[in-house]
């Protein structure tokens, strides 16, 4: 998120309204985060802006800079908790930055707004795989990317051959060997945000990487299905450690505050049960942090971002 001074209610409106102006994308004012986030909570976000292209998304930035209006770019809301109070600021939707392309030779490249699936799909359709692992994990690339999203031991920045960011206002493109990442997660600069990645494949009959999908599909429905709205995985996986199996030994399957619970399906899973709200959410994972402390003497650390106003 880039940094911006606080600023008064009614001293954001004018200027947000200036900046709702001067932009071609979609904007809404004052809009919940709650139907924006798998987890069904989170206040309401000041701006949200859905840019059209990546000219309108350097233009939007320009304008919240000049006004000193912070801001968040976000996906499809997996992964991610935004607190009861809201965001102030303006919430940039990278929804429409969903295109897929050919490349040339094994590479395709994605925008940060294709969803995981559509991307693996088509891959498969160019003769091309390696990435099924990410077949089931729910959200866009550009979400995957900034956390090095995997199954099974493998991470998706493994088969990245460079990224596009918007850093500092002009787009650039990484190689993956210029960046520092590693297990969940990619260290990038403030204010960076993921345009699109460039991934290096292999050549693979289209039946072959059908079974990859439909193992990963039949894999997460039968372990991940927990029947509620949820943001995948709560926790990190300690080194070495599934965080599911310390939750369960410090008896925490099943615990609940509010509408938030831990799910009985699968334990690093927590789960809106009904009316839950992100702080519910909040004191349920102190809670259980608390008691795998107790427990293991591990500390678990989450894995959803949490942003806004607290």
């Amino acid at each position: 998120m880039a940094a911006g001074r606080s600023i008064g209610p009614i001293d954001r409106g004018k200027k947000l309204k200036h900046v709702a102006m001067e932009i071609r994308g979609q904007l809404l004012r004052n809009e919940p985060m709650s139907l924006h986030t798998s987890l069904k909570t989170g206040g309401p976000a000041d701006l949200y802006a859905v840019p059209e292209d990546a000219e309108d998304l350097q233009n939007l930035l320009t304008r919240l800079g000049d006004r000193n209006i912070p801001w968040l770019p976000i996906g499809r809301g997996f992964n991610l908790l935004v607190r009861d109070k809201g965001f102030r600021g303006a919430v940039i939707s990278l929804e429409r930055f969903d295109r897929i392309t050919a490349v040339g030779g094994s590479l395709i490249k994605a925008g940060a707004g294709a969803e995981n699936l559509a991307v693996v799909r088509y891959a498969q359709r160019m003769g091309l795989g390696g990435i099924g692992f990410i077949s089931g994990i729910p959200g866009t690339i550009g979400g995957a990317i900034k956390m090095n999203a995997g199954a099974y031991g493998e991470g998706i920045l493994a088969r990245t051959d460079h990224l596009t960011l918007l850093r500092n206002g002009t787009i650039r493109d990484f190689r993956i060997e210029e960046l520092d990442y590693g297990y969940r997660h990619l260290r990038l600069e403030d204010g960076d945000i993921v345009l699109a990645a460039v991934f290096r494949l292999d050549e693979r009959e289209p039946h072959r990487t059908e079974e990859e999908i439909s193992k990963d599909l039949e894999l997460r429905r039968s372990k991940h299905n927990v029947g509620y709205p949820s943001a995948g995985s709560f926790f990190k996986n300690p080194h070495g450690q599934s965080a599911w199996r310390l939750i369960d030994a410090a008896g925490m399957r099943g615990a609940k505050v509010g509408g938030a619970q831990v799910s009985e399906v699968h334990s690093n899973f927590l789960v809106n049960t009904g009316g839950a709200t992100t702080q519910d959410f909040l004191d349920l994972a102190a809670i259980v942090i608390g008691a795998v402390f107790a427990t293991s003497g591990v500390t678990l650390e989450e894995e959803v971002r949490i942003v806004g106003e607290i």
